[in-house]
């Protein structure tokens, strides 16, 4: 969750840190540190503040030389934000600097025996055990005092380790926490996401689990954690330095969002069979035999990847006419599901790297389960995982809070949808029409955005709101979750979603007129029963927004959305609730790309 930079060249280093940290701000952070050293220098330096990155460079003072270097954003999970518990971590003699993301989980028990043996630790945090037995081992190298002390680590990490002794080098390390490589010219750079590395580079490395890296200027080797020496050929990154920039939006959420119809035409491009009203997903690795041999299939993600599965499996039943549902990733991997050898799994995750969703996939892997990803980074851990998938090709998204990758998600499960259906039991005629919709998406996306000045005036008429609610059924109730979400994650508003058929089940005692009602209200075979809802939440004097395909007389105000196919409809109707949490957010003064609490990147617990 937490953002690592490292470098080792020629350059002065820590510029370079700092602006890679910059670029590293939208993961989520409270505290920032950098530590900087070169092969004429007399041991380590180090800054570190609590706060922002600009607080840091505040604090860095003016001869802070250097041509080796590594800092960190740190998200708090073991100690409160502090300047002492801010990475990097010094041992006592001040030789080895470490940063690290994830979780020690037995850094108690290694805590009390180092402190038996008369260490004195600074901080609260796991990370700084890392150090210390790194300082305390009697290996001659560093690459093998790192590896040392990772024999007795239990718990996920990215770390990069730098040692007064070896000024030459920067080792890193990766279980469970991504570390990328970036390969320069007699420069090397190291990140926990490619962010970092594009203005500098697009030649990467990404570590696996269980590798390790030596970085020298001029060269890089990989490794295991027991030795032995890994093949690494560096990929060139698609995305490049500008795909970061705000492209003249206040923030990078508005950006996203006006993005989605050039991202949804990108996901579609070059996978559409019109002879045969299909569409080509060689990524699947599933040939016609081995689809028709699916009874089952179960989707997990987390958060917003888990309400773009909600939709995906409406999808599958219905063109595909295969059985499927979508859980929660967390959930999945701690029941002790029974795994099917009939049943396709699909994991999903914007980043490829979410660590419930990436340990539920190791976990059916183990099991002998055929898993598909669903992911928007290329080369990411669960894409490496996964035995095929498909990349949403959304391009970077820099704001915490998901929008455009939501949206292509739900279009990937479309063309996956169609092409079950089509190796199935869909018709010919069902295919075009499928295929029809999907094309009318960009230009029915950026019809929406035509009306966002009116979903402006709306938004101020909710601020004031102590809580909403948002109703939906069948299509429209994963709608529901995901706009929820978005106005909690970013406007810091209560929000819950319910099926409207749930409300006379409990829900309805909530209803007043200070309790106002987002009500999902697709044209479709529920047309009359969403109706029905309206009226119970008009009778109890509750206000109501509608999103719909036409004007809805019960509702107070409308949102129209243009009409798709029936199945395509919930990736549309979505996306008016997205301007509508964004302008809820900006009328509150919130800080929008950065909410409070959250952070892009789960990579933890």
């Amino acid at each position: 969750m937490c953002g690592i930079v490292g470098y080792i060249g020629k350059r002065d280093v820590a510029p370079l840190l700092l602006e890679g940290l910059q670029r590293l701000e939208y993961r989520g952070y409270d505290s920032a540190g950098i530590v900087v050293t070169s092969p004429k220098a007399a041991g380590l330096k180090m800054v570190k503040a609590k706060g922002r990155v600009r607080d840091l460079e505040a604090k860095v003072p003016a001869r802070f030389k250097g041509t080796t270097g590594i800092a960190h954003t740190r998200w708090a999970t073991h100690g409160a934000p502090s300047d002492v518990n801010a990475h990097p971590h010094l041992d006592a003699g001040g030789k080895v600097a470490v940063v690290h993301n994830g979780i020690i989980d037995n850094a108690s028990d290694l805590r009390r025996k180092l402190e038996a043996d008369g260490v004195e630790f600074l901080s609260e945090t796991d990370t700084e055990v890392l150090v210390h037995l790194i300082a305390r081992s009697l290996a001659e190298k560093l690459e093998d005092k790192v590896r040392e002390t990772l024999r007795v680590i239990e718990g996920t990490y990215g770390i990069a380790v730098m040692h007064a002794d070896f000024p030459d080098r920067i080792v890193v390390a990766r279980n469970g926490s991504p570390v990328v490589l970036g390969i320069g010219e007699k420069e090397m750079f190291v990140a926990s996401d490619i962010a970092a590395l594009v203005t500098h580079t697009r030649q990467i490395v990404t570590l696996d689990d269980g590798e390790m890296a030596t970085l020298k200027a001029d060269d890089f080797r990989t490794y295991t954690t027991e030795g032995t020496r890994t093949t690494a050929e560096p990929t060139t990154v698609e995305w490049e330095a500008a795909s970061y920039d705000m492209g003249g939006h206040d923030t990078y959420m508005h950006k996203e969002i006006h993005e989605q119809a050039e991202a949804v035409d990108r996901v579609l491009r070059g996978r559409i069979d019109d002879r045969f009203s299909t569409v080509h997903l060689g990524g699947l690795n599933l040939d016609a035999r081995e689809a028709r041999r699916i009874r089952r299939v179960k989707i997990l993600g987390c958060g917003t990847s888990y309400h773009a599965g909600m939709i995906g499996a409406q999808m599958i039943e219905e063109l595909a006419r295969i059985p499927a549902d979508a859980e929660p990733a967390s959930e999945f991997r701690y029941r002790n599901a029974v795994v099917d050898p009939d049943t396709l799994y699909i994991a999903v995750s914007q980043s490829g790297e979410t660590y419930d969703v990436l340990a539920a996939v190791q976990e059916l892997k183990r099991k002998g389960a055929r898993v598909l990803g669903i992911v928007n980074v290329v080369g990411s851990a669960i894409a490496r995982e996964a035995d095929g998938g498909i990349y949403v090709h959304a391009g970077p998204e820099v704001c915490v809070v998901s929008t455009k990758c939501f949206t292509n998600t739900t279009v990937a499960f479309a063309l996956l949808a169609l092409h079950l259906g089509r190796t199935r039991d869909l018709s010919v005629r069902d295919g075009k029409r499928i295929i029809e919709g999907l094309r009318r998406l960009p230009a029915q996306i950026a019809e929406i955005m035509e009306q966002e000045a009116e979903i402006e005036k709306l938004a101020k008429t909710y601020a004031d709101a102590r809580s909403m609610l948002f109703i939906g059924r069948v299509r429209g109730y994963p709608v529901a979750r995901e706009a929820s979400l978005k106005l909690k994650e970013v406007s810091y508003i209560h929000a819950e979603a319910y099926p409207a058929s749930e409300l006379k089940h409990g829900p309805l005692a909530l209803i007043e007129p200070a309790l106002p009602t987002v009500a999902i209200v697709p044209d479709d075979d529920l047309l009359e029963k969403n109706r029905a809802a309206m009226e119970e939440i008009k009778a109890r004097s509750g206000k109501i927004l509608a999103v719909a395909h036409q004007h809805q007389e019960k509702a107070d105000q409308t949102l129209i959305v243009p009409k798709n196919e029936d199945e395509l409809d919930p990736i549309l109707m979505g996306i008016p609730l997205q301007l509508l949490a964004y302008h809820t957010a900006l009328a509150l003064g919130r800080d929008i790309d950065k909410p409070r609490n959250l952070a892009k990147s789960v990579t933890v617990e």
